[in-house]
């Protein structure tokens, strides 16, 4: 299972990214997959931004509530956050997950950061 996650860049306060984590090499697409968003600045832990479920609920961390929104394109097998209103907290290290009965993968992380 290969999980490839790109958008991130460089963006200052105020704007907009749109990242993207396309899915392949599993018999379990996304649709019917848990995925998520994390991410992880330098000297923090990694921790939760968003998540949809394979019954399409989604959840949000509280920093991000109103301004990034999770979704997903079963057809594409990809999942996107929308990431708005960007502040510089935001700066990090952005990772997908997709959590099934077939195990928990990760893609390789893209970098977001948010200049003031």
């Amino acid at each position: 299972v290969q999980l490839q996650a790109f958008g991130g860049g460089l963006v200052q306060a105020g704007g907009s990214l749109r990242l993207s984590c396309a899915a392949s090499g599993s018999i379990f697409g996304i649709g019917i997959s848990n995925m998520g968003w994390y991410r992880q600045a330098p000297g923090k832990q990694r921790e939760l931004v968003a998540s949809i479920t394979s019954s399409g609920a989604t959840n949000y961390a509280d920093s991000v509530k109103g301004r990034f929104t999770i979704s997903r394109d079963s057809v594409k097998n990809t999942v996107y956050l929308q990431m708005n209103s960007l502040k510089p907290e935001d700066t990090a290290v952005y990772y997908c997950k997709k959590a099934d009965i077939e195990g928990n993968y990760w893609g390789q992380g893209t970098q977001v950061t948010v200049s003031s």
